[in-house]
């Protein structure tokens, strides 16, 4: 489902204009988003969590050259389906 098939459903879900569907979509996206670089975790009950996880720092291979190459530490958004997504998705 590309970003446009899911304004259409919610949208047609939600009784709303598309305009007003793309809206609220862009305000979710951008306040978890926002939330993430802060640092906070955003848990939704029954569907699941959004938090940010630290990478260490780790030696890899680079499979052209076969050169050790040094990968720095980072931060990466992690999400972690919750009980009510999963059973959802089982059935």
């Amino acid at each position: 489902m590309t970003k446009a098939e899911l304004i259409e459903a919610i949208a047609a879900k939600g009784d709303y204009s598309k305009k007003d569907a793309e809206k609220a979509l862009k305000c979710v996206i951008d306040t978890v988003t926002e939330s993430l670089k802060k640092g906070e975790k955003i848990s939704l009950v029954g569907f699941g969590t959004f938090e940010v996880k630290e990478r260490a720092e780790k030696t890899a291979i680079n499979p052209r050259t076969k050169e050790t190459i040094k990968v720095p530490a980072k931060k990466v958004p992690a999400f972690k389906a919750g009980k009510g997504l999963k059973d959802a998705v089982a059935e």
